[in-house]
């Protein structure tokens, strides 16, 4: 066993950025087609749109060529690789907790002014 984690410590393991498009279809036809840009991660029959994750190297290219497809109709980025993911600060503390109430109070001394 001591072995295997010795062989293991040399090798470097890199993150590539990603990010997914949201692809929407008039049909979902074809989407074999839609396979070779990348994995689906997840396809959307009632609404007809395909989310489809790629490197975020290649993602222009890709989203250039897939506007020019006939079956589609818009291609949007995912902007969660844009919105911090860190809740710990704003969610929980009694900080977060006291600035809801102080909201809440003007909001119902306005309300009563008005």
């Amino acid at each position: 066993m001591l072995d295997n984690q010795e062989n293991n410590e040399g090798i470097d393991f890199e993150l590539t950025p990603r990010r997914s498009l949201i692809v929407w279809v008039y049909n979902l036809r074809q989407l074999k087609t839609l396979k070779k840009f990348g994995p689906v991660a997840y396809v959307s029959r009632k609404m007809k749109y395909v989310i489809i994750y790629m490197d975020e190297s290649a993602i222009e290219q890709a989203r250039g060529a897939l506007e020019k497809l006939h079956f589609v109709k818009g291609v949007d980025y995912s902007y969660r690789p844009d919105v911090s993911m860190d809740f710990g600060e704003r969610v929980g503390t009694s900080e977060a907790l006291n600035q809801e109430i102080e909201k809440d109070n003007i909001s119902e001394l306005t309300s009563v002014n008005s």
